[in-house]
């Protein structure tokens, strides 16, 4: 149990203080993530002295967590020496990862302070696309060859498994490095010293490729609660793992982007408080003109029926509620799909399956919100025509099974030609919705009505 609770104010009421000794001390009973986090809120004055304090052996756990702002700082910083130290002991994804978010001058002083080894190691990760799986793995994992007992087995995790990512989950490769199996540390250390490898191995093995995409391997996670997942090459070569600290980091990458591409915004990987005005205006700006833009559709449909307003005035009070309601019926299927599209749940080639189903839902929604729109309107309104209610309420029906089919169908569209499907969410389908439903408003206005 620790010592100490991380209390984040505290801990920079201390460093403000110049309390470091009592901060020393406090740094050392706290999770490398929260040491870390501590770090990051910290005036940048101040970070390089707080990291000195350190203990060598966590510095580095501490260095890969920290904001790519504070580890280019740091980077600058350090001299040679104390900047070697740190590259050697961070695993190869982590140093990967930093280092395709650096400056080009900085990456060439943290290449010059990596070991030939280390260095063509980097080199060799950065060759892979981003969003790829061969991007985030690492090549830091225990293999073994079948033919060893289990004792010559347990001697060499030892022998290697300090600097290993994990050894929870040990890979059976051959001459030749082709993936045969696996070994969990659990049945190698229950199996007798007699036995060997091949004997305890798992031989159907589950692996992504290098080449998918990184989504792929977070997927896997997800299904089979895997601790880490080997990644092969084209010839089914073991090349890596990734393990789940890293799949966990994809998923809320990727939530995190489809949650800003849902809401009309361009992606940003920097945190909310860290991200300046004009950037953030920026990344808000592009959508919010295409969408105003688009929302002249409307004004042009409604200058178009300008004679139903003249003839009856009332129309236009239904407006907001119609189309409002056919915009969030749009979100709700639209919603649905994306999630079931990210998750694996749904696909395009499901879309028969799908407009079945929604239409299904709509046809059922669209009675009842008519129905209780028709009474609401009756009551409310005592001295309009019944017809009026009708064509308000029988609009609202259509609108709502339109609204749905299009949420429903927008986000395959968009995966079939390899758009994020994020992007056809509520403003987009909101937008298009309508200008539908007023279409449909004002032709069923103009049957039932006259106008």
């Amino acid at each position: 149990m620790q010592d100490y609770q991380y209390n984040k104010e505290e801990l920079i009421a201390d460093a403000e203080n110049h309390r470091y000794a009592d901060l020393k001390e406090k740094l050392t009973h706290l999770n490398e993530v929260d040491v870390a986090d501590f770090i990051g809120a910290l005036p940048a004055t101040q970070v390089m002295i707080v990291f000195g304090l350190l203990e060598k052996e966590v510095a580095a756990d501490v260095f890969a967590n920290l904001p790519i702002e504070n580890q280019e700082q740091l980077i600058n910083s350090l001299d040679d020496q104390q900047l070697s130290t740190i590259i050697e002991d961070l695993s190869v994804d982590d140093a990967v990862d930093m280092i395709g978010e650096l400056p080009a001058n900085i990456v060439r002083k943290v290449l010059r302070n990596a070991t030939p080894e280390t260095r063509q190691m980097i080199n060799h990760f950065l060759r892979y696309p981003d969003d790829s799986v061969g991007s985030i793995m690492t090549s830091e994992f225990v293999d073994l060859k079948r033919e060893l007992t289990i004792k010559e087995a347990i001697d060499r995790i030892r022998h290697t498994g300090k600097d290993k990512e994990t050894i929870s989950t040990c890979y059976v490769t051959d001459q030749e490095h082709h993936l045969e199996g696996t070994a969990s540390i659990k049945d190698l250390l229950l199996a007798s010293d007699e036995q060997r490898v091949e004997d305890v191995m798992e031989k159907d093995v589950i692996s992504v490729a290098t080449t998918d995409d990184q989504e792929v391997a977070a997927r896997l996670f997800n299904k089979y609660d895997f601790v880490a997942l080997p990644v092969v090459d084209a010839e089914n070569r073991l090349v890596g793992i990734v393990t789940v600290d890293d799949a966990v980091d994809v998923m809320e990458d990727e939530t995190t982007e489809d949650i800003e591409k849902m809401a009309a915004l361009q992606p940003s990987e920097k945190p909310y408080l860290k991200t300046s005005v004009m950037e953030m205006a920026k990344h808000r700006i592009l959508w919010l003109l295409i969408l105003m833009i688009s929302g002249m559709i409307t004004g042009i449909i409604l200058e178009r029926f300008t004679d139903a307003f003249v003839a009856i005035p009332l129309l236009v009070t239904f407006i907001p509620m119609l189309t409002d309601t056919g915009g969030n019926a749009g979100s709700q299927s639209s919603a649905l799909i994306i999630r079931g599209l990210a998750v694996g749940e749904v696909s395009p080639h499901d879309w028969l399956k799908i407009v079945w189903k929604e239409l299904r839902v709509s046809i059922i929604v669209g009675a009842a919100l008519a129905a209780v729109n028709y009474v609401r309107i009756v009551i409310t309104y005592k001295n309009i025509s019944s017809m009026i209610a009708f064509t308000v309420s029988l609009t609202m029906f259509f609108t709502v099974i339109l609204a749905k089919l299009i949420g429903g169908i927008l986000p395959l569209v968009a995966k079939k030609i390899h758009v994020d499907p994020a992007i056809m969410a509520a403003p987009l389908i909101t937008t298009i919705v309508d200008a539908m439903s007023l279409i449909i408003y004002f032709s069923i206005a103009g049957k039932l009505l006259g106008v």
